[in-house]
């Protein structure tokens, strides 16, 4: 059965953007997302609320067209361009490149979806991962803390529901060069 996994990049206090959706501060070098690409080559799907899509979509499609991006960029658009992508919004009617809209998160659809064939799938997105959160339905965590602080009151934390409590299960650790750290989480016993 495949696993939905969530994958987000955190500061050292736990936010996941700074204020006006600030992603800056993130850390990605080659060696960070060389390794992302690898990660997302291997998944089944992407899943992702409509503000974490629209980003994306505004800029993968055609990354690999532009003379100043890298290689591991032009490799990502390719990527994230293959890869079937489910986009949760209740404003969305449609969506291009390999993507279908659905406007709730229904648990039933979600084991389905697992239990199909192919890899793993990748979740992102603040309000649908808390979504999926307090329906309990994230078996793993891939938390990738960046060397940056930026303060309370600064920013959007990645965990904000306060009824959800989960126990987890460390699966591995991995310190990238530039001072990233990946903590990688299984679902614990509750």
């Amino acid at each position: 059965m495949r696993k939905i996994i969530l994958i987000a990049s955190v500061s050292v206090d736990g936010y996941f953007e700074g204020l006006n959706r600030d992603i800056s501060w993130n850390m990605v070098d080659e060696e960070l997302h060389q390794h992302f690409n690898d990660v997302c080559r291997e998944m089944g799907a992407f899943i992702d609320g409509r503000v974490t899509y629209e980003l994306m979509a505004d800029y993968w499609p055609t990354a690999d067209q532009d003379p100043n991006s890298t290689a591991v960029e032009a490799e990502f658009a390719a990527i994230w361009r293959e890869i079937p992508k489910i986009v949760f919004s209740r404003t969305l009617t449609e969506a291009g490149w390999n993507t279908t809209v659905k406007h709730d998160v229904v648990p039933e659809e979600i084991a389905e979806l697992k239990a199909q064939p192919g890899g793993d799938i990748a979740l992102s997105g603040a309000n649908l991962t808390a979504t999926f959160l307090r329906l309990g339905l994230v078996d793993e965590y891939r938390i990738y803390v960046h060397p940056v602080v930026l303060g309370q009151g600064n920013g959007r934390p990645l965990f904000e529901s306060p009824d959800v409590r989960m126990n987890l299960k460390l699966a591995g650790t991995h310190a990238f060069g530039n001072g990233v750290v990946l903590l990688h989480y299984e679902r614990g016993q509750d």
